[in-house]
């Protein structure tokens, strides 16, 4: 068997792999379009307008599915009924977040809560303003 022949036979192997990985944990999930491996579902979304890409899939598998980006799946939710039976009627389910990589790698941090960033601010006193105008204090203070 030449070299060229086991590198297919390699690929088609891992190519497989994938496929069933991807099937197997697919079962607790709700309907959406079949991913391709490695890159998911990322061709059938108009990157340039996500939002119209995601309406016209939830027309085809409901207000509720679950789309690939890469090998990560993502149950979207789409319309006011859907959200409000996530998050209102079975709040407690679905309270968890999960993390989303490519976003936090993007943002570098700057994705955070600003409502924690302040708290972690608060009781800083090295972060409290040093200037007299920021502070609200006059010249007559110090």
């Amino acid at each position: 068997m030449g070299p060229v022949a086991l590198l297919v036979l390699c690929l088609s192997c891992l190519l497989l792999l994938s496929l069933w990985i991807q099937s197997s944990g697919r079962r607790k999930l709700p309907p959406g379009p079949t991913p391709l491996p490695i890159i998911g579902n990322l061709l059938q979304l108009d990157v340039k307008n996500i939002s119209k890409s995601l309406s016209n899939l939830s027309k085809i598998y409901g207000p509720v599915f679950t789309v690939y980006f890469g090998m990560k799946p993502m149950v979207v939710l789409h319309g006011y009924e859907a959200i409000k039976e996530a998050l209102i009627d079975k709040g407690k389910e679905f309270s968890g977040r999960g993390s989303f990589p490519v976003a936090e790698k993007a943002n570098q941090g700057f994705g955070r809560n600003p409502f924690q960033q302040w708290k972690e601010m608060e009781g800083d006193p090295a972060l409290l303003p040093h200037d007299s105008a920021e502070s609200g204090r006059g010249e007559e203070e110090h």
